[in-house]
């Protein structure tokens, strides 16, 4: 007997009669002797809805707290239907908020951080040999006792919380895709599906673009050694394995007939980032610590950043850096404000920009990776705006109008492509 704790998103719930065939999965997993704890998200596009109807009502930002009180009820419905379906399957369900369940949270609404979790009240549910079914995505404020939601995609978060908490064997995140593939199937439809990553290949694919799994659920899932089994809720077929480097080897071992791993894994994109450029800089110590002490207090989160100091004015810096689109207001108004501080003489922004990450474990010790997707970019036509690299991951930012070109042409030249067509069941990828 294990404890499994499975997490089903939106398209997986997306109506009935995908709330029905869930069901059935659970309850075969409960049937064969295992316990089960299940965290759902809301069903299919009613988190967009419910923000679309806050765009109705008020021509005005929507108050943060009373947000995060709407789009929990997303999950709500989903939690209490799905209970439903299986309790028709005879086996008894119980479903619980994210606050009855015991996870708090932060005071940050919308993208709240996990600060405990009290999994007390699931684990009786366990111990009695029923489901409990949690909603996803949200949380309690002990402090003020308000509900808050941990972001999109918060649901896989939720998931490996309450996985690290009740000391479960496995966590399995259900989506649309059946595992973890080379490249999003959507852009590349020769992209196979890998049977395992390490926790450090999956942080850089999902902190790049792969939308497969939540960048925090992977933090979490590695800081406490959750194993993740990737799968989709479509199908019966074996998923992606997230594991520690020396399972993973392992596991290669047996599949593969070696020891080590390929040296790519894939090839991940991010569409939804821009640029900033922050022009004429002092060039003086401490100038580039005070620009980014200022966006780091907006509550900006960067990803790529480079400086460089213009011929014509050396005695100035411009500095660049990418983040999402949707904080870009956020940081040129944090930037505007600390202008006469830090003495620079512009901002500019470009919103056309796409990144491409290459990622594989094997480019520590393999030569010539670099080497080889630049020349196959430059044979593409394809203009690099932006750098930067890890041990494991290589990061290109470039128009955006060029991005799916230059994955399908990066994909193939590192001998990823497979022989037929990768299948999407639902079409959003979570």
């Amino acid at each position: 007997m294990a404890l499994v704790v499975q997490k089903f998103g939106g398209s997986s719930v997306a109506d009935p009669e995908a709330i029905r065939r869930v069901a059935k999965r659970i309850a075969e997993t409960r049937r064969v002797g295992n316990d089960v704890v299940v965290v759902v998200s809301a069903m299919g596009d009613t988190t967009d809805d419910l923000i679309d109807l806050a765009a109705a009502v008020t021509d005005k930002e929507p108050p943060a707290r009373e947000m995060d009180v709407l789009l929990t009820a997303g999950e709500r419905i989903s939690m209490a239907l799905l209970a439903m379906a299986v309790s028709d399957l005879g086996i008894t369900a119980h479903a619980y908020t994210g606050q009855q369940a015991g996870l708090l949270t932060d005071s940050m609404y919308g993208k709240a951080s996990i600060v405990g979790v009290v999994p007390e009240r699931i684990a009786r549910v366990v111990a009695n040999g029923d489901v409990a079914i949690i909603a996803g995505f949200q949380g309690i404020n002990r402090a003020t006792n308000d509900v808050t939601t941990l972001g999109r995609g918060g649901s896989d978060t939720t998931a490996v919380a309450f996985a690290a908490a009740l000391h479960a064997d496995v966590c399995e995140i259900y989506s649309d895709v059946d595992g973890v593939f080379t490249a999003d199937p959507r852009v590349v439809p020769s992209a196979h599906k890998l049977p395992a990553l390490t926790y450090e290949e999956t942080l850089e694919m999902a902190a790049h673009g792969a939308k497969i799994l939540h960048l925090r659920a992977v933090e979490y899932a590695r800081r406490y050694g959750v194993p993740l089994h990737v799968r989709s809720s479509f199908s019966t077929k074996e998923g992606t394995w997230i594991v520690d480097e020396t399972t993973r080897a392992r596991m290669a071992a047996k599949l593969e007939g070696k020891n080590e791993a390929p040296i790519i894994s894939g090839v991940s994109h991010d569409d939804s980032q821009a640029k900033i450029t922050v022009a004429g800089v002092p060039d003086v110590a401490g100038s580039a610590a005070k620009l980014f002490a200022a966006v780091a207090g907006a509550g900006v989160n960067i990803d790529m950043i480079v400086q460089n100091v213009p011929v014509d004015n050396p005695g100035a810096a411009n500095i660049s850096f990418t983040t999402k689109i949707a904080d870009v207001p956020t940081a040129v108004a944090a930037l505007e404000a600390a202008r006469d501080e830090i003495g620079f003489a512009k901002v500019l922004r470009d919103d056309g920009v796409g990144i491409l990450s290459l990622v594989g474990a094997g480019m520590r010790t393999n030569p010539g990776v670099s080497a080889q997707l630049f020349k196959t970019l430059s044979a593409a036509g394809i203009s690099v705006e932006l750098i930067t690299t890890s041990e494991i991951r290589i990061s290109v930012v470039m128009e955006s109008s060029q991005l799916n070109r230059a994955v399908q042409a990066v994909h193939t030249a590192f001998g990823l492509d497979a022989e037929g067509e990768a299948i999407v069941y639902g079409g959003t990828g979570r």
